[in-house]
């Protein structure tokens, strides 16, 4: 055995070492191969369910969500409150029917042409 002193990022190990001689036979390599890093979950998006998709007009933060999945609503009912540049914009149904899916909620923040609901 051989003893080094071997020093990593400032700090000193003694390390002990066996030397393997000339007439024994050398122990066979292992290969070591870094494990594979498991792949991230992709995150999943609110289903959109079928019918006429509700846009976001501008970007901004969702204030209130006033209707809930299954709700009938007429053309013109307010849905949801988006505020944007300091001021609330009423987000309203463009067509006469049922919430079949309401994507966003309180307090997220939606960029101009997102989906926010739909109305079958």
């Amino acid at each position: 055995m051989k003893r080094f002193n071997v020093t990593v990022n400032g700090k000193a190990y003694d390390v002990a070492v066996e030397e393997i001689g000339a007439g024994a036979p050398a122990p066979a390599p292992v290969a070591v191969a870094p494990a594979a890093a498991p792949a991230p979950a992709a995150p999943t998006a609110p289903a959109v369910g079928a019918g006429e998709k509700v846009s976001a007009p501008m970007p901004g933060t969702i204030l209130d969500v006033k209707v809930s999945n299954g709700a009938a609503v007429s053309k013109g009912d307010v849905i949801m409150v988006l505020e944007a540049m300091k001021m609330e914009n009423d987000i309203v149904s463009p067509v006469d029917g049922t919430i079949t899916s309401i994507v966003v909620k309180k307090g997220d923040n939606v960029q101009s042409g997102d989906t926010l609901a739909t109305v079958g």
